[in-house]
């Protein structure tokens, strides 16, 4: 089951749900979806990938001016903590290996705000590994045990379109709200692409 929404810029965004034929145990989760920064020895190129692609951020004390900062905390609770072995979660979703230093994991220098900056596996967003090398994109990839995400999909189909504010300002001392602002939907041309040439939004 899949839905798009377009982002702001223009930019498609798809929210795919799958369902698997047979159920995963929470320890083989591991074995398809990944939290951490590779062995850069092992896979190069993957690691340059994650590296570039799959790094949260940063935010935190590391950039306070991030978007995804509120009330100097971050609402996609980033950077998260370490664990030996993925464990399932509460809310349905697991929390993924993320091994430290000192447990045997990696980290990797980026640019940030024009300073080179060190980070670890706590600021990786969960990915599939083979997806991420095929399309070299960010592709967050999440297990999910709980009705909780068909619900989190649904909600796309039925969200409606995007809504912009905007002022209309004259010349004029004028205070009058109803005139002033308006609600206008807020469609990017490759959106309107889109549904002209009547490609499916979700099914």
């Amino acid at each position: 089951m899949y839905t798009i929404e377009w982002q702001k810029r223009g930019l498609p965004h798809v929210h795919i749900l799958i369902w698997l034929k047979d159920s995963s145990h929470v320890h083989r989760v591991y074995d398809f979806i990944s939290a951490e920064i590779l062995n850069p020895q092992e896979d190069p190129d993957l690691f340059f990938i994650v590296k570039k692609q799959m790094v949260h951020g940063t935010c935190g004390s590391i950039n306070p001016r991030s978007p995804c900062m509120k009330d100097g905390i971050c609402t996609k609770r980033y950077p998260r903590l370490f664990l030996k072995e993925t464990q399932t979660g509460q809310d349905g979703y697991p929390l993924y290996r993320r091994r430290s230093s000192q447990d045997g994991g990696f980290t990797a220098n980026i640019n940030c705000r024009g300073s080179e900056v060190s980070l670890d596996n706590t600021w990786i967003v969960p990915y599939c590994p083979l997806l991420t090398k095929i399309f070299n994109a960010h592709i967050n990839v999440e297990y999910c045990n709980s009705v909780k995400s068909i619900k989190y999909v649904c909600k796309y189909v039925n969200k409606g379109s995007d809504m912009a504010v905007f002022e209309l300002a004259s010349g004029e001392n004028d205070l009058n709200d109803i005139r002033q602002y308006q609600m206008g939907r807020y469609i990017s041309s490759n959106e309107a692409v889109w549904i002209i040439l009547n490609f499916p939004i979700h099914e």
